[in-house]
């Protein structure tokens, strides 16, 4: 039996020392739960929770395999950051929302970072004033020859930005905390360099650029997802021209693939992301650059969805010509009678494909727009044609008895083969084509096809 035991004691123990301690005490909070949570890339998850006593008291736990950047949360839903370096740490205060009553009172890094944090948004607000009061000596002329108010300005500035780096330098280079505290301020100072210093704008993006997406510090930091946000609202509001700005983009996407092609599951996890952001700020060139190269890069397996979502840029990219579709396998729904089994019969100037269905909420606003604009369309020689991906014969019968142009549906939804095709991932996706299906354009929006039609065909005709 000893020989059995003694396994599992030495199991134990190793457990044991491999978990750490988050105690403290919130006096507003007796008798409610808090709770820990972690940072895994772009999601969140549950460490521990603890029900505190009748004075606040807490105890949770967290092991090295959660080190990174965590928080704590009660009822009052304000996080409270703290750094899981692998320390003890005790806190107290009188509640997780009056940050300014809480005290660190054990766990080195977690007194770093709560110093730097109490001491950095003045430093950056004082900053900010002297910045406005040096634009004010220099381009008034009320001021403009008080040069020495101008060095003392510049050279309090300079004492300031120094007193903040060398805070940051004085930190042992193997913590935590060393590697945080800049890569934290870099993210939170977007903003503020887009509007007060735009000459540091360059630096910036060089020092997103040169971010690891694999690095473990970085994915349970809580930055992974604020650190893509903010290197392309940077990019996106230099104020640089739109040709620059794309420009940028391709480099800095370069940049974060050299680290990620190392790394497949963050490779598909950012990817992922970084094309819905571009998708969603009209950046299509910007995203048509990231399929193009992801779906290039060989040495990484893409997740299916991905796939196909990427595989629309390469397939169905500006230029391209878009497949036929024959509408004898479903059921074509017409305005009026006529002879029309495939695309190509229809004889237009312009075709506007648009996917959607009956299921999908943004489909219910952007049909009926649709059809009220029409009319004007068609006087421009523009065609619509409706693929519905509803599966319900009588659904669909109902959602298009309305419509004034023609609509088709073979009710296999996601498999059906004009789908495919045309790789569309979601609802609603539109294409312009031209007479010969060269794909023009591919709206994100019914404004955007409107705005296409008013600029090219209806100022072009006057």
């Amino acid at each position: 039996m000893r020989g059995y035991l003694m396994p599992l004691i030495l199991c134990f123990l190793s457990f044991c020392s491999d978990a750490q301690n988050i105690t403290g005490k919130f006096t507003q909070l007796a008798g409610e739960t808090i709770r820990l949570e972690a940072f895994n890339g772009l999601k969140t998850y549950p460490v521990s929770s603890s029900v505190m006593d009748a004075d606040g008291n807490f105890k949770l736990h967290y092991s090295k395999s959660d080190c990174g950047i965590g928080y704590l949360i009660s009822t009052d839903q304000k996080p409270f950051f703290v750094i899981l370096s692998g320390e003890d740490i005790h806190i107290q205060g009188e509640s997780l929302r009056n940050t300014e009553t809480v005290q660190v009172l054990l766990g080195q890094e977690n007194q770093w970072f709560a110093r730097y944090a109490n001491e950095h948004p003045r430093r950056e607000q004082a900053l900010s004033a002297w910045n406005y009061l040096e634009k004010i000596y220099q381009n008034d002329s009320i001021f403009h020859s008080q040069d020495k108010i101008r060095q003392c300005i510049q050279s309090e500035q300079q004492r300031i930005k120094k007193s903040d780096t060398d805070l940051l330098s004085s930190l042992p280079p193997d913590s935590y905390v060393r590697w945080y505290l800049p890569t934290r301020k870099l993210v939170s100072s977007v903003s503020v360099i887009a509007q007060y210093r735009p000459e540091e704008i360059m630096s910036a993006i060089e020092s997103f650029r040169k971010m690891d997406y694999t690095d473990s510090r970085l994915y349970r930091s809580g930055l992974f997802r604020d650190a893509i946000d903010s290197h392309f609202w940077l990019l996106e509001n230099s104020g640089w021209s739109l040709d620059s700005v794309f420009h940028e983009m391709k480099i800095s996407i370069d940049a974060m693939m050299s680290y990620l092609v190392k790394d497949e599951k963050k490779l598909n996890e950012v990817t992922d992301y970084l094309f819905d952001l571009l998708e969603r700020h009209s950046l299509f060139q910007a995203s048509e650059y990231l399929a193009l190269k992801v779906l290039n890069e060989v040495s990484c397996t893409i997740d299916s969805n991905l796939a196909k979502q990427l595989e629309t840029y390469r397939a169905m990219k500006k230029g391209n010509i878009a497949p036929d579709i024959s509408f004898e396998a479903g059921h074509l729904w017409m305005p009026s009678s006529g002879q029309i089994q495939r695309l190509s019969d229809i004889k237009s100037k312009y075709v506007l494909v648009v996917f959607g269905a009956g299921w999908c909420p943004k489909c219910k606003e952007d049909i009926p727009e649709l059809a009220r604009l029409y009319s004007k369309w068609k006087a421009q020689g523009v065609e619509i044609v409706y693929i519905s991906l509803d599966d319900d014969k009588m659904v669909f019968n109902q959602s298009v008895a309305s419509l004034p142009f023609m609509s088709y549906c073979d009710f296999k939804k996601w498999k059906s083969p004009v789908v495919e095709s045309y790789y569309v991932f979601a609802t609603p996706t539109m294409f312009l084509l031209n007479d010969r299906r060269e794909i023009l354009l591919r709206p994100n929006s019914v404004k955007q096809a409107d705005a296409w039609v008013d600029w090219f065909l209806v100022q072009g005709n006057r």
